[in-house]
Order: C-alpha cells, then sequence, then structure tokens
C-alpha cells in the first residue's frame, strides 16, 4: 500500500493498477504521447520522434475514483 490520498474523499492509500488497451494492434497497455494529435497519411496518429510515457492509474478502495500518471518508460 502506499501514502496517495484521493483527491474525492481524502481516502489515504490508494491501489495501483494500468489502463488495458484491447484494440486492434494493441500493445495491452495505453501509453500518454506528448503534443497534440496529427493524423498521418492513411489516418492513424503520428508518434515518431514524441515522447511516450506509460499510464498507471490509482483506484480509491472507498469512492472508486481514478488518478492517472504518465511514468517516463525505462
Amino acid at each position: 500500500m502506499n501514502n496517495y490520498t484521493c483527491a474525492q474523499c481524502g481516502t489515504v492509500g490508494l491501489a495501483e493498477g494500468f489502463i488495458e488497451d484491447a484494440g486492434e494492434h494493441s500493445r495491452g497497455y495505453a501509453r500518454w504521447i506528448e503534443g497534440a494529435m496529427e493524423r498521418g497519411i492513411f489516418g492513424g496518429a503520428k508518434r515518431i520522434g514524441r515522447t511516450r510515457r506509460q499510464i498507471v492509474a490509482y483506484r480509491c478502495p472507498e469512492c472508486g475514483r481514478l488518478e492517472l500518471f504518465a511514468r517516463d518508460e525505462g
């Protein structure tokens, strides 16, 4: 357990998790990519050369609020 406090209800000790991405061709987890989204020639998001970070989610065991953070990928 950790000492993170829920911004909604004040409960201390949030549960760590992650946001799953089960879409087509996904890697199984979501990432945050820096900058406004731009579409490439085939309609997908341009990602090359952009900073990427893994999204980590903390859930409050009392009210269910999610807090999301973008960590550096190792």
